[in-house]
């Protein structure tokens, strides 16, 4: 196995670890200027400031992107496993991050995609030595994940509901009342369905009324079914980190699929054990 350069594994620590002051101090620079090229972004959208300080904040808006520019190939550089880094949660966003910025260049007003970079900050939970907060985070989603196929019948169940009962207000109400055709009858039951309420179509006649009062009631049921199936896949998951006791990276907060792994299979963060 090749050795790798000693400059190599010092910046490693710096970019990657936070335990260090020197990577401490890189990580909440980079937040700050995460934090500054969100607010640019969202004070360029205000027309008095944009006529005033347009110029200044590209130009700032510009040197942000460089810098993160060099910061995600510097990662690239110094990480042990750079493809693996590169196809990570963090390396995407990392990513998706500078190319706004340039693709600005060719398609006016997709720099305001910049704000992506806010999801950036989620790297503070590392520096604040709270990863096992991504931990809860990552069961979260795998949770969501194995809740999936029940959730999609679940969806369409709902939906051809929905049909049949557009389709009904439809026939009752008519277009007199609003209901000026099924998709748009669809669209209320949907609307009514979820509580939403706009109220820009309402029925007027006693039997549709009384048709919109048993949506507006199973409405409530319909919405506690995706968070029940949700909630139960959680518990489940939750039961099975803690059966297992899985280390958890600190730096993308993936579960380790060995128990004492040199690297993290995701990020290609290096682990220290004690001695």
């Amino acid at each position: 196995m090749k050795k790798r350069a000693p400059w190599r594994n010092h910046w490693y620590r710096i970019i990657f670890e936070a335990e260090s002051p020197g990577g401490r101090l890189f990580d909440i620079l980079l937040l700050i200027f995460i934090i500054l090229s969100v607010i640019i972004v969202a004070l360029e959208s205000v027309d008095s400031i944009e006529n005033k300080y347009g110029l200044w904040l590209r130009r700032t808006e510009w040197f942000l992107t460089i810098i993160f520019t060099l910061e995600y190939f510097a990662r690239i550089a110094t990480s042990f496993k750079p493809k693996q880094y590169i196809f990570s949660f963090f390396g995407i966003i990392d990513l998706l991050a500078i190319l706004p910025t340039y693709l600005s260049l060719i398609f006016a007003g997709t720099h305001a995609l910049i704000v992506i970079r806010i999801l950036r900050l989620l790297r503070m939970f590392r520096i604040l030595k709270l990863v096992q907060f991504l931990g809860e985070a990552n069961t979260l989603l795998s949770a969501i994940k194995n809740s999936m196929p029940k959730i999609i019948v679940f969806i369409f169940a709902v939906s051809c509901l929905s049909v049949i009962i557009g389709t009904t207000m439809y026939i009752i109400e008519g277009p007199e009342n609003g209901f000026t055709s099924i998709p748009r009858s669809i669209y209320w039951t949907i609307v009514t369905l979820t509580t939403v309420g706009y109220g820009d179509i309402a029925p007027r006649t006693i039997p549709g009324q009384m048709l919109a009062t048993f949506i507006m009631i199973i409405g409530y049921g319909i919405i506690a079914v995706p968070t029940g199936i949700v909630s139960a896949s959680f518990v489940k998951e939750q039961k099975s980190l803690v059966d297992q006791k899985d280390l958890v990276c600190p730096d993308c907060g993936k579960i380790q699929k060995n128990k004492q792994p040199n690297f993290c299979w995701n990020c290609g963060h290096q682990f220290k054990y004690p001695q």
